[in-house]
């Protein structure tokens, strides 16, 4: 007897276990032996308390691929006169075809809405950087439930929504995570990339190389049901894609970030190809969903199929994206679905799908697309969505957003209400909102209810946890900081940026008044190694740098120059949001003994060795302070 429940994995392996046999018996055999390999699933079944109609139908395994910044125009079969997706283009034959599906004009709150089937202000992301694109820990994700239902999980790409443990991959739900948490990577060719909190190095197009881990996952859990999560980062900037895409797109007309963009593309059509292939290798394609979406509209001026809008926008333009779904047997091919849909609709889709089980709290926003999907000609009722714009910033107040029907687009900008017939005038180039005052004013009242439901303006700063049980390090990088008294008052992030994005670090430090800062919960008290990274000009050498955390203080003093130039790095268009440094000087400030509870961090040029001198020539540029348990 079992001293444990069994686990769901557990039968599927007895149900592949007899399958094997019965390829080898007689057809008497195998009558006798089909009966009692269901028989004995149905007990062990019972046993568990799950239902005969979860044990009637095998769970699928689920292939969710997301891509970065990829519009609705920049898929072959929508229009595209340059772009060819022919992977894309069968996968949606192959199955649904979502012809009005939304997500966030932006990363983070999408990816938040994805996983959660809820609205992104409510599991508390706002934003894309500073934190504000960390989603609540006790949200329940489509990983914990996948995990939950005896699935194995794993993620292989960009995170984006928290990259501190328990906000990280490995804290909500997947087992294995490859890829990076930040909201965009500097480097795509030979990559530094994370494997469940550890540093790796990778050779190749960062696609191709997130592609490999996806498929080994897949192959290694083939007698097993598995979630596998394919965020690809692409075509998110930096413009960098190997040369053989580049110059397939030379000699159209386009400009240099479009050529990119469809080059990049093509480049994860043949990824996706990849991972299908995959999936018909080992015999797993019958019984897994593939389901391909993407996380808001298109990144630069280039073909979107006559919208208004890209991403960052509200408008259908920035939040109306492809989404393709497969599941052989059960959604037919060819299938268009016409009704207006969102991520939010996702957790719910697939928890029917595969038989899951989600708490009834906190609650869902979304709705089973199920009946859509299987052409049951529900009576489908009227809905609405709603989209709010991000800003990476506390003291949330409503700003700009959008409610969409199946037949309206009502948008508000500064409290300015415009109303547009999608049916009519799907490009958006008549407002309605005098003709039809009495229906703006039901969907004001309407987006205003929904704003107030949310909780989003108490969202505020959102601390470091560190300290975490299941880690040893932890990280406190500038794009989580605050600059003080603000960024380029003597203190600088690097980028065309006064926020501070993902893999930025601190310049142009020449005021010693000035210093970055961050808001810190400290989970696990004890004692603290606390090691920072830096470079330093030769005539700042001696410079004594400190750091503060709560009432705890420890300093060290730059010994020696250390200042190794920019990696010129391969782009197709230069951003100087992307730039890397060739390497880093390391060095030990000291410990600390930290008390759990909140706590502020700050570094601070104590003082400069040259005498006469109170600024120096360079200044300092910090990358990260790191914190390592040592007790």
């Amino acid at each position: 007897m079992h001293d444990k429940p069994i686990e769901y994995s557990e039968l599927i392996k007895m149900q592949i276990y007899s399958e094997d046999i019965l390829m080898k018996s007689t057809p008497v055999e195998c009558a006798w032996s089909l009966a009692g390999s269901r028989l004995l699933i149905l007990l062990c079944l019972a046993a568990n308390g799950m239902t005969a109609k979860a044990a009637e139908a095998p769970r699928p395994n689920v292939l969710l691929i997301l891509t970065d910044d990829q519009g609705y125009g920049d898929i072959g079969s929508h229009g595209n006169p340059y772009l060819k997706t022919p992977v894309l283009d069968r996968l949606a034959e192959s199955g649904a075809r979502f012809d009005r599906f939304y997500v966030s004009p932006v990363c983070a709150p999408t990816r938040a809405s994805l996983l959660t089937g809820r609205y992104h202000l409510r599991t508390g992301v706002t934003g894309v950087t500073r934190g504000y694109e960390n989603m609540n820990a006790d949200e329940i994700t489509l990983a914990e439930c996948f995990e939950q239902g005896g699935y194995r999980t794993g993620c292989f790409g960009k995170w984006h929504n928290g990259r501190h443990m328990p906000m990280h991959p490995n804290g909500q739900g997947f087992e294995e995570f490859f890829g990076f948490c930040g909201g965009h990577w500097n480097t795509y060719f030979d990559s530094p990339l994370e494997h469940n909190g550890k540093s790796v190095s990778t050779e190749g197009y960062i696609i191709d190389v997130l592609t490999d881990h996806a498929i080994d996952f897949m192959e290694e859990n083939d007698r097993e049901p598995w979630f596998c999560y394919v965020p690809f980062n692409t075509p998110h900037s930096p413009w960098r894609v190997p040369d053989a895409y580049w110059q397939k797109y030379e000699g159209l007309g386009l400009d240099a970030k479009a050529q990119c963009a469809y080059a990049m593309v093509e480049n994860i059509d043949d990824n996706v190809g990849r991972l299908l292939e995959s999936l018909e290798k080992t015999e797993q394609s019958k019984r897994t969903i593939v389901l391909f979406i993407t996380d808001n509209g298109i990144n630069s001026d280039r073909f979107n199929a006559g919208m208004l809008g890209r991403k960052g926008s509200h408008n259908e333009g920035g939040v109306r994206v492809p989404c393709f779904i497969r599941y052989p047997g059960i959604i037919p091919a060819n299938t268009t679905i016409k009704e207006i849909s969102a991520h939010i609709d996702i957790l719910p889709t697939l928890a029917e799908l595969c038989y899951l089980e989600r708490p009834a709290e906190p609650p869902l926003d979304g709705v089973s697309l199920v009946p859509l999907l299987r052409q049951q000609n529900p009576d489908w009722p009227e809905r609405m969505i709603f989209t709010d714009t991000f800003r990476s910033r506390s003291g949330l107040e409503k700003m700009n957003g959008a409610v969409r029907t199946q037949q309206w687009r009502a948008t508000t900008s500064r409290g300015q209400w415009q109303l547009f017939d999608m049916q009519d005038d799907p490009g958006q180039t008549k407002n309605l909102s005098a003709e039809h005052s009495e229906l703006v004013a039901d969907f004001a009242q309407a987006f205003e209810d929904w704003f107030a439901s949310t909780g989003a303006t108490e969202i505020g700063e959102r601390p470091i946890p560190i300290g975490h049980a299941s880690r040893q390090q932890f990280e406190l990088y500038p794009c989580e900081s605050k600059l003080i008294p603000g960024h380029g008052e003597g203190i600088s992030y690097t980028g065309d940026t006064t926020n501070g994005f993902a893999n930025c670090w601190i310049h142009e430090w020449t005021d010693p008044a000035a210093y970055p800062e961050w808001k810190l919960e400290v989970l696990g008290a004890g004692e603290y190694e606390i090691e920072m990274e830096y470079t330093c000009h030769r005539n700042d050498v001696g410079v004594e740098m400190e750091v503060c955390i709560g009432d705890q203080k420890s300093s060290v003093v730059i010994p020696k120059a250390y200042d190794p130039p920019l990696v010129n790095k391969p782009d197709h268009v230069f951003s100087y949001n992307y730039q890397t440094k060739a390497s880093w000087a390391k060095i030990k400030t000291g410990h600390m003994k930290l008390t759990a509870g909140m706590h502020t961090a700050q570094v601070k040029i104590k003082h400069f060795a040259r005498k006469g001198i109170s600024r120096p020539a360079q200044g300092i540029d910090l990358r990260v302070v790191r914190l390592k348990r040592v007790d």
